[in-house]
C-alpha cells in the first residue's frame, strides 16, 4: 500500500507549483536545414569597425531575475532510469517556451515538443502494453538557464530544448544521438551594423548573448583565439534569459542591436518575418553542432529507448519531417504564441471563472482546464444527451435543488452553475478528512464525469482491489478503469494536463512580455 500512495504522491505533486514561472530561451529540437549563402555587406571592408556606442538596451537580466529561483519547484523530486518513471507513471520533459515549440491556445498545449512528447508517451506505453493506466508524458517549460540545473536536480528527466552538445555541456549531461543535421552558429547582421568584413573585426565589439547559451561559448574560444594574436576581446554582454533568439533576431532587424549570433537555421524561420537582416554565413562562430536531447547520467535504459524513439522520430524521418513542417515551415511566426481562438475565449471568461472559483473555493485554473475539456470553452456547445454551453450541464442538473442556477444558456450563469456542482460533489461525497484537497478536487472531476453512483461502486471495488479510494491517481483511477473504461480517466488526466499548462505557461508568457518590454520590443 506504501508504494501506491508514494507512486501516487509522485504524479500528483506536479500540480503543487510556485506561481514564480519565468521565461526561457527557445531552442527548436528540429533544426531546420541550413540557411542558404548570403551576399556579404557591400559596404564590408578591411578597416576595423568603429565601436559600437553602448547603452542601456534593456536586455540585461535584472536583479529579482538573477535571485530567482528554479521555476518548476516540486514538492518532492527525484531521480533514476526509465523503470523508475515507468513505476511512478510519469516522465519529466524539461523544454523552453516559445512559438513553434511550446506554447498554448487556450488550454492547449501545442508545438513541436508537444508532439514529440505525445509520440514518445506512446512509443512507451505500447511497450509496456498499457492502454488504460499509463505512464504520463509531461511537458514542464522552463527558463533556458535552468534547463540543466532542473534535470541534475531531479525536476525533469529529458530536456527536449533544442541543446547544442558542447564540451561543457557533457561535463554535466548525457545526450541522445542527435536530432537534426549539423547546424552552423553565425552572425546576422541588421541596418545598424558598422561594416565589417570578417570575424576578426568583431575585436572590441560587443554581442549580447545568454549566459546559459552555446553562443557564450563560442565567443569565450573566439576570444582566446584574439587575444593569443594580441586583438581585444569581444565583449560579451549578458542577455535575460526570459529573451528568446528571436527577440534579439527582431531588435537586429528594427536595429535596435546591430547584430546577434544565431543558429543558422533560425533565419529561415525569420527570415521571412523580418526583411532587413543580413546572414552573414562567412561570419562562423561554430560549425557542424549537433543538437540533441539530454538526460542525467547512468541512465541506460532511458537512452536506449530514446535512442530507438529518435531513429524513427528524428529530423530526417518521414515523421520528423511533417513535423518540423508543421510547426516551423507552415507556422505563422507573427501570431502571438496566446493569440489562438481558444485563448482569446479563456481570456474573455477568465473573470468569470475567477469569480466562482473564489466564491467556491476552487482554484479558477482548474475549474477552467475542466471547462476547456469539456467544451473548448465555447458556450454555444451542446451535445447529443442535451448538455449545454462551456461546462456542459444538463439543465436537470442545473435546475436540482443542490444547484438551484438558472439561465445556464448564458455563459456566466453556466459556469456559476457548473463550478457550484463540482464544490457540491466535493462536499457531498469526498468530505472525508482522509481526502487531502487536491484529490478532493480530483474525485469530483471524476464523478461529474462518470455520475455520483459509478463513484461510489469504483471506489468500494478500488477498496477490495487493495488501493486507496481516497486517492485518485494510481488508485481509484485503476478501478474506474476496470468498472467505467478509459474515458473517466482521460477526462481527469486532460484536466490535469491543462491546468498544469495554464499554471506555467500563462505566467511564463506574462514574464517574457515585461522582459520585452524593458528591452523596448514590445
Amino acid at each position: 500500500m506504501y508504494r501506491i500512495r508514494a507512486a501516487t504522491t509522485h504524479i500528483l505533486t506536479l500540480v503543487i507549483l510556485l506561481l514564480t514561472a519565468c521565461g526561457e530561451e527557445a531552442v527548436p529540437d528540429a533544426a531546420l536545414q541550413q540557411a542558404g549563402p548570403a551576399t556579404p555587406s557591400e559596404q564590408a571592408g578591411p578597416e576595423r569597425a568603429e565601436p559600437v556606442e553602448e547603452e542601456d538596451t534593456g536586455l540585461e537580466p535584472t536583479a529579482a531575475e538573477e535571485a530567482m529561483e528554479p521555476v518548476y519547484l516540486f514538492r518532492e523530486t527525484w531521480t533514476g532510469d526509465l523503470d523508475v518513471m515507468e513505476e511512478r507513471r510519469v516522465i519529466r520533459v524539461l523544454t523552453v517556451y516559445g512559438v513553434g515549440r511550446y506554447f498554448l491556445d487556450g488550454a492547449e498545449e501545442k508545438g513541436l515538443i508537444v508532439e514529440l512528447s505525445s509520440r514518445l508517451e506512446r512509443y512507451i506505453n505500447k511497450r509496456l502494453k498499457r492502454k488504460t493506466v499509463k505512464v504520463l508524458v509531461v511537458v514542464t517549460p522552463v527558463a533556458r538557464d535552468q534547463l540543466v540545473p532542473a534535470l541534475l536536480a531531479g525536476q525533469g528527466d529529458i530536456i527536449m530544448a533544442g541543446l547544442s552538445i558542447t564540451p561543457e555541456r557533457l561535463d554535466e549531461v548525457a545526450f541522445t544521438i542527435p536530432v537534426s543535421k549539423p547546424v552552423s552558429e553565425i552572425l546576422v547582421t541588421g541596418p545598424a551594423a558598422p561594416a565589417i568584413a570578417s570575424i576578426d573585426d568583431l575585436s572590441g565589439q560587443t554581442v549580447y548573448v545568454r549566459h546559459s547559451s552555446s553562443y557564450r561559448e563560442s565567443v569565450e574560444a573566439l576570444n582566446l583565439q584574439l587575444e593569443e594574436a594580441g586583438s581585444a576581446p569581444v565583449k560579451i554582454a549578458p542577455v535575460s534569459e526570459l529573451l528568446e533568439d528571436e527577440d534579439l533576431i527582431e531588435m537586429v532587424n528594427s536595429g535596435m542591436l546591430p547584430w546577434a549570433i544565431v543558429d543558422d537555421y533560425k533565419l529561415q524561420q525569420w527570415g521571412e518575418v523580418f526583411a532587413d537582416l543580413e546572414p552573414r554565413p562567412d561570419i562562423v562562430f561554430r560549425e557542424g553542432a549537433r543538437i540533441a536531447w539530454a538526460f542525467r547520467r547512468e541512465s541506460p535504459m532511458l537512452e536506449q529507448a530514446l535512442n530507438a524513439f529518435l531513429k524513427e522520430n528524428r529530423e530526417g524521418t518521414l515523421t520528423g519531417n511533417v513535423l518540423k513542417n508543421r510547426y516551423y515551415r507552415d507556422f505563422d511566426w507573427a501570431a502571438n504564441a496566446l493569440a489562438g481562438n481558444d485563448y482569446n475565449r479563456f481570456e474573455e471568461l477568465k473573470h468569470i471563472f475567477e469569480k466562482y472559483g473564489e466564491q467556491y473555493g476552487v482554484e479558477y485554473l482548474m475549474v477552467a482546464a475542466q471547462g476547456y475539456q469539456e467544451s473548448r470553452l465555447d458556450q454555444d456547445a451542446r451535445s447529443r444527451a442535451g448538455a449545454v454551453g462551456v461546462m456542459q450541464l444538463l439543465p436537470s442538473t442545473a435546475t436540482d435543488p443542490n444547484v438551484g442556477i438558472p439561465n445556464i444558456e448564458e455563459v456566466e450563469p453556466n459556469i456559476h452553475a457548473g463550478v457550484k456542482y463540482l464544490d457540491f460533489l466535493r462536499g457531498r461525497y469526498f468530505s472525508d478528512p482522509g481526502i487531502d484537497d487536491l484529490n478532493r478536487t480530483l474525485l469530483a472531476l471524476a464523478t461529474y464525469n462518470m455520475g455520483p453512483r459509478n463513484m461510489i461502486n469504483v471506489r468500494n471495488r478500488a477498496g477490495k482491489l487493495g488501493y486507496d479510494p481516497n486517492v485518485w491517481f494510481d488508485n481509484v483511477e485503476v478501478a474506474a478503469a476496470k468498472t467505467i473504461g478509459r474515458e473517466p480517466v482521460q477526462y481527469v488526466a486532460n484536466i490535469f494536463k491543462y491546468y498544469i499548462g495554464y499554471r506555467l505557461s500563462i505566467e511564463q508568457e506574462l514574464r517574457r512580455h515585461a522582459a520585452r518590454e524593458r528591452a523596448g520590443i514590445d
